[in-house]
């Protein structure tokens, strides 16, 4: 059926506030609490919608799907024959299909595709896909047909593989644009027990930076902050003291890469890096690049940005009586912890692939990926050289927990996917609990398992990062087009193979 927008997606089920009045969980912003709390409130603002639309529509018994399909499509289209994908789920095995068809057919739709195959989520079911041209009202009746005569469940697919009540996930960078709105928009002005919750100036000043973020649209030049004499005195507290620590505790990749950021990009510590500067440094290195955030986004669309390459990085600094900690991310942490690690490639790529999973997840999964998240590119430990090293942004922004993570106090646990995903974690004090990759080509093989494994996902996306887009392998024509730019590559490997062994 005709696809929506994403403005009228995403303003579906709205989350208005992660304050703690409005049943957010903990006074500190992370990403795992904001998926454990997304999974809630969209729980309850579904069920509130579908209500309401069912109310709207003076029909009690639609189902969820014909909810979807109403809405989705204007009255004024109601009866205008359109393509649409399907996938039927026979209750009482293939013998009910001639019914099934013929339903179709006094309903005024014309098949013109069918095809059986197991369902995905039970092999022991079958599933049939449907293409054919039906009006809104004929495909209604259809599946109103279906589940008074309980022959079939109906899925409704957006695209080929998608169905219309799966999450929607952006299909091209510029889409990013609107993976930033659902959000507390200034942290100072709900708690109270924010360190700059009684400045008046630190609250104004953090509502001028952050309408940059809001602002802003892909493509433009980020616009440059001209830091305080006090912001700096706060970024040089920090600085000067977790600077100390990289040559002995952070892994060769931050070390490396850090020396490059004060060559290239105005580390030090009289001086607060640009995101534009940055976002170029960055894209020179691994093709990543930044956005300004005004805060802590939801995990959803934080993730999602990942799958572009893209890190949305926020500009303000922490309140400067806490130079040494912050109830959300800020900058600093952003520029200290965060960049060095995104500029090595095969880093990079693992944090893409978490982006990529992410993308159409269940709200379940998200708080899996967020916890994976959480626990290795926020918090995460390697192997190097024999010793114990840290490539969390987390761990690298902090003084105080990067001491205490590699000071033989707490656990330090094998990375796993399976048992990292369901980790319970605290944000009251340091970590009780690290996990430990042998290296990140090992942990992206890891997750790319675990994925393969575990993620409940009807279908498989591959991002091309010519056109900077995201697109859902369900045709021979996307499979060739990923094939053809595979064999490219294969083709070049195989030659510098063959040139190496001819010297």
């Amino acid at each position: 059926m005709q696809a929506i927008n994403a403005v009228t997606v995403k303003a579906k089920f709205p989350i208005k506030s992660y304050s703690v009045e409005h049943g957010y969980p903990a006074r500190r912003r992370s990403l795992v609490d904001d998926a454990k709390f997304e999974t809630l409130k969209n729980k309850e603002a579904k069920q509130t919608w579908l209500q309401e639309q069912r109310s709207v529509s003076q029909d009690e018994d639609l189902s969820e799907e014909e909810v979807f399909l109403v809405t989705e499509c204007p009255d004024e289209e109601a009866n205008v024959p359109k393509q649409t994908n399907i996938v039927l789920t026979l209750k009482t095995g293939i013998t009910v299909l001639p019914r099934i068809l013929k339903i179709i057919e006094s309903s005024h739709g014309n098949v013109f595709h069918l095809e059986t195959r197991r369902a995905y989520n039970n092999v022991s079911t079958l599933d049939v896909l449907v293409r054919l041209d039906i009006s809104r009202n004929g495909l209604l009746h259809v599946m109103r047909s279906f589940r008074q005569g309980n022959l079939a469940d109906v899925t409704i697919l957006r695209e080929k593989a998608v169905s219309i009540k799966d999450p929607w996930f952006p299909h091209h960078i510029s889409d990013l644009d609107y993976c930033t709105h659902v959000m507390t928009k200034y942290e100072p002005e709900l708690d109270n027990d924010h360190p700059g919750f009684s400045d008046k100036v630190y609250r104004a000043r953090r509502k001028e930076i952050a309408e940059i973020a809001f602002n802003y649209k892909y493509g433009q030049v980020i616009p440059r902050v001209q830091y305080t004499e006090e912001e700096i005195q706060t970024w040089r507290a920090v600085y000067q003291q977790i600077s100390h620590l990289y040559p002995t505790l952070a892994c060769e990749q931050h070390i490396r890469v850090f020396r490059l950021l004060e060559k290239e990009c105005g580390y030090g510590p009289n001086n607060i890096p640009q995101l534009e500067d940055v976002s170029k440094f960055l894209k020179r290195r691994s093709g990543f690049t930044v956005r300004p955030a005004a805060g802590l986004l939801t995990a959803r669309d934080f993730l999602a940005s990942l799958a572009f390459r893209v890190f949305q990085a926020t500009q303000y600094v922490r309140h400067s009586s806490s130079p040494n900690h912050s109830p959300e991310p800020d900058c600093i942490h952003e520029l200290l912890g965060h960049i060095p690690m995104l500029a090595d490639p095969s880093f990079a790529q693992f944090s893409q692939e978490i982006g990529l999973a992410s993308l159409g997840a269940s709200d379940t999964d998200i708080e899996k990926f967020a916890t994976l998240y959480w626990f290795t590119v926020e918090f995460g430990l390697c192997k190097q050289n024999g010793e114990i090293r840290a490539y969390g942004a987390g761990l690298l922004s902090s003084y105080g927990e990067l001491k205490h993570a590699l000071s033989g106090k707490p656990q330090l646990l094998p990375f796993q996917p399976e048992e990292t995903a369901i980790q319970p974690y605290q944000d009251q004090d340091y970590q009780d609990t690290y996990y430990v990759a042998e290296s990140f080509e090992d942990a992206k093989e890891k997750f790319r398992q675990y994925v393969a494994a575990r993620l409940p996902r009807a279908f498989e996306v591959w991002y091309n990062s010519f056109s900077q887009s995201v697109h859902i392998l369900d045709s021979v024509d996307k499979f060739e087009e990923l094939a053809s730019s595979l064999k490219a590559d294969v083709t070049r490997l195989n030659n510098a193979v063959n040139k190496l062994k001819a010297q």
